[in-house]
C-alpha cells in the first residue's frame, strides 16, 4: 500500500461573488494548508473495480465519495487496469470546511499514480481535480494559495511565514450547500432593501471588503507570479528574486488586519455559538480568527505555539475539540507529503 498524509486547509478570507450560469458562485480566497491530517493509504490488485474502507461511517464508501470518483477519473485518463483498494484513516472532521474530502481524494491520485508506477500530466492533474470538486485543485500546490472561479483557479502565492495556530473542531457539520443558499436569501433580502426588523444581523466580529484585500494583495505580488498559468505548471517558476519575502511580509501584514469570510455573515447569525467560539479565539491572544470555508471549524492565528496550545486547553475545558498546529508551507507539504 502507498502511504500519503492527506493535509488539512484553512481560509485566510472568503469572498463571495456573483451567481453564475452553471449554478456556482463566483469566489476569490487565500487558501492555507496546514500541519493536521488525515492518512490515505491506496493498493492495486487484481481484478477490478474501487474499493473504500474507512473505520468512520460518515464517509461514503460508493461512487459519491470524492477518492472514488478521483480513481474512476485516473484509472480511465492512464487506460490502466486492475482493483483500486484505498483506506482512509481519519482524523479530520466531516463537513467543517477543513477540505479533508478534497484532500483525501488528492492523495489518492498521487498514491494511485505511484502504484500504477505512472504519472499524469500537470494538465491532467488539474484537470481531474478540478471536474470532482472546486477545493481539490488547491492540494496539488499546497502552501499559501489564491483560488478564483469557483474556487478551483489556482495559483501559487508567497507562503506565509510559518504561523502557530489553534484550530477549534466543534461537533457539528454544516453544508457549504445550505450556506450557499443562505447567502443566496440575506443576499436578496439585502437587495430589495427591507424593513430594519427584516435584515439579518451581521456579529461585529465579521470584517468587512475581503474581496478588495484579496485582489490588493494580487496585484502586489503579481510579478511573483511571472508567467504562471494555473496548478498545471511549475509553481516555482518566474519567480524574481528576493519577490517571495516582500510576499511573505505583505501578506502577514495583511492577516494581521483582517480578512472577512463572507460565510460568516449567514453562518453566525444561524449557530450563534460558532460566533463565540470565534471570539474565545480572539480573547485567548490570536491576531486574526475566523471561520475555515463554510465551517464549521474555526481558527485563530497567533504569534507563538504555547499561545496557540494555552488556547487549545482553555477550548477543551469548554468541551470543544481542538487541535495546536501550524501552516503548512509548499515545501513543507511535499516533502511532509509522503509517508
Amino acid at each position: 500500500m502507498i502511504s500519503v498524509r492527506s493535509f488539512a486547509k484553512i481560509n485566510l478570507g472568503l469572498s463571495i461573488g456573483a451567481l453564475r450560469s452553471d449554478g456556482f458562485h463566483e469566489l476569490r480566497t487565500l487558501y492555507q494548508t496546514i500541519g493536521l491530517h488525515d492518512v490515505v493509504e491506496v493498493g492495486l490488485q487484481g481484478g477490478s473495480g474501487i474499493a473504500i474502507e474507512c473505520a468512520d461511517s460518515r464517509v461514503p464508501n460508493d461512487a459519491t465519495n470524492t477518492c472514488y470518483r478521483v480513481a474512476q477519473r485516473v484509472l480511465r485518463t492512464l487506460s490502466a487496469k486492475g482493483r483500486v483498494v484505498i483506506r482512509i484513516q481519519k482524523r479530520l472532521p466531516v463537513q467543517a470546511g477543513l477540505g479533508a474530502a478534497s484532500s483525501n481524494a488528492v492523495a489518492t491520485l498521487l498514491a494511485l499514480e505511484r502504484a500504477l508506477n505512472k504519472v499524469l500530466s500537470g494538465p491532467e492533474r488539474l484537470r481531474i481535480a478540478a471536474e470532482v470538486g472546486s477545493d481539490l485543485p488547491l492540494f496539488l500546490l499546497g502552501g499559501t494559495i489564491l483560488g478564483v472561479g469557483r474556487g478551483e483557479e489556482v495559483y501559487p502565492m508567497p507562503d506565509l511565514p510559518g504561523t502557530p495556530c489553534a484550530i477549534a473542531m466543534p461537533n457539528m457539520g454544516l453544508s457549504t450547500a445550505e450556506a450557499f443558499k443562505d447567502w443566496d436569501r440575506v443576499q436578496g433580502r439585502e437587495d430589495t432593501a427591507p424593513d430594519a426588523d427584516e435584515q439579518v444581523t451581521k456579529p461585529k466580529l465579521t470584517l468587512e471588503r475581503a474581496s478588495d484585500k484579496i485582489k490588493m494583495f494580487g496585484r502586489a505580488v503579481s510579478p511573483w507570479l511571472g508567467g504562471f498559468s494555473g496548478a498545471a505548471g511549475n509553481p516555482m517558476s518566474g519567480v524574481p528574486a528576493g519577490s517571495r519575502g516582500r510576499g511573505e511580509t505583505l501578506l502577514l501584514s495583511l492577516v494581521h488586519t483582517g480578512i472577512e469570510n463572507d460565510f460568516e455573515k449567514v453562518v453566525f447569525p444561524k449557530y450563534p455559538e460558532l460566533y463565540e467560539i470565534k471570539r474565545d479565539l480572539l480573547q485567548a491572544g490570536a491576531f486574526y480568527a475566523s471561520l475555515s470555508g463554510s465551517g464549521s471549524a474555526l481558527y485563530g492565528l497567533f504569534r507563538t505555539r504555547e499561545q496557540a496550545e494555552t488556547c487549545v486547553r482553555c477550548l477543551r475545558q469548554r468541551g470543544i475539540p481542538a487541535l495546536a498546529t501550524a501552516t503548512l508551507a509548499r515545501s513543507s507539504y511535499w516533502r511532509r507529503l509522503w509517508k
